[in-house]
């Protein structure tokens, strides 16, 4: 029995795109283009099934198509958890990266950015499911990526595969899970490793605050439940540095106010039922055992002062040796790193990309 196909639409409301245009004329890349693709009867690994799984996400250039039908300049980069594709649109990212002669150059290659399954204008819990919504987990995530590229958007090979945080941890996945799909991959701001330790501590302390507090109701919630603003103040707490954080705020009183502006806008922003089911997908991640599964070349940066991914673990280190075609580098820490959110600083890393690229070039 045949799967049924994905039905894709580019749909730009016109505030939309003016939005999206007058950024790609500030940084010189072409436009980004947005659409929606809905995949029919999605599987999850958990037995349940929706109807429709809608797969939001921009694009930006145009693909190229080998004498065979191969598409050869494709490039995948998927955000981090409660992220989107438009954290990538940033000056700090598509500045240094899309624009002409840049290491993407959207005017050569064409990017793909999702929104992942649960996550920014992609099918989530928020939508009106809440609870009710199919629990994921990254190998679903994973999943929906590749019925979007290969259903939705024809794309049928990948130049790069490239994500931060938890699209790191997708990256290793793809690696995995298609290892001949891809000339090269690069995973950011990850290990190769089951969530475990501190990284799974604060996960759990999401998770058990949101759904352990009585306004939570199952799901059902009315008004965002007190549990989202633990949730806030966790994500706040690992998402940057010590030396930044006292930077910014050297006082109790400071550290007081930048905190809760933060939780303010969490509130107003974020939805508990969303963050409970991205925090908790990556149950199911653990791709230390199939490591040596990876095929193309993969080059691994992490930042000495992320704190989700410590570097004193010597994680990344150990298993990198079991990688092919593996490398790995630590950014040390500096004036220039933020932290966890070093990811995004493309300026930081885009040298290694480069050379990833030069050295994975099969053209």
């Amino acid at each position: 029995m045949s799967r049924p196909r994905a039905t894709c639409a580019a749909l730009v409301a016109a505030a939309a795109a003016l939005a999206l245009a007058a950024v790609a004329r500030a940084a010189e890349y072409p436009a980004p283009v947005a659409g929606d693709c809905v995949l029919r009867d999605f599987h999850f690994r958990s037995g349940a099934v929706l109807p429709e799984l809608r797969m939001h996400y921009l694009t930006l250039g145009t693909p190229r198509r080998d004498a065979g039908g191969g598409v050869r300049n494709a490039v995948l980069i998927l955000h981090g958890t409660t992220g989107s594709s438009a954290q990538f649109l940033q000056p700090i990212f598509a500045g240094e990266l899309f624009g002409k002669g840049q290491p993407l150059d959207a005017t050569r290659y064409y990017v793909v950015i999702p929104d992942n399954l649960g996550h920014g204008r992609s099918s989530k819990p928020s939508d009106g499911l809440r609870a009710r919504f199919p629990e994921y987990g990254y190998l679903d995530m994973v999943e929906a990526q590749y019925r979007l590229l290969t259903e939705g958007l024809h794309v049928n090979h990948l130049r790069l595969v490239m994500g931060t945080s938890m699209g790191g941890m997708h990256t290793w996945l793809w690696g995995e899970l298609h290892p001949q799909f891809m000339d090269a991959l690069m995973p950011l701001a990850s290990l190769p490793a089951q969530i475990s330790g501190r990284n799974r501590v604060w996960r759990r302390v999401i998770v058990d605050a949101i759904r352990g507090c009585p306004d939570w109701d199952d799901g059902n919630y009315r008004t965002q439940p007190a549990g989202l603003r633990v949730a806030a103040e966790m994500l706040y707490l690992v998402s940057s540095n010590s030396v930044l954080r006292m930077r910014e705020a050297p006082t109790l009183a400071q550290t007081d106010e930048l905190l809760d502006r933060y939780v303010a806008h969490a509130m107003t922003t974020l939805d508990a039922n969303d963050v409970l089911y991205a925090v908790a997908a990556s149950r199911d991640y653990d791709p230390g055992p199939e490591l040596g599964k990876i095929a193309a070349p993969l080059l691994a940066v992490n930042s000495a002062d992320d704190l989700i991914n410590p570097p004193e673990l010597g994680v990344l280190e150990r298993q990198i040796k079991r990688v092919k075609r593996g490398q790995a580098v630590v950014i040390p820490a500096g004036e220039q790193t933020v932290g966890h959110g070093s990811h995004t600083k493309a300026t930081l890393w885009k040298q290694y990309l480069v050379r990833l690229l030069r050295e994975s070039d099969r053209d």
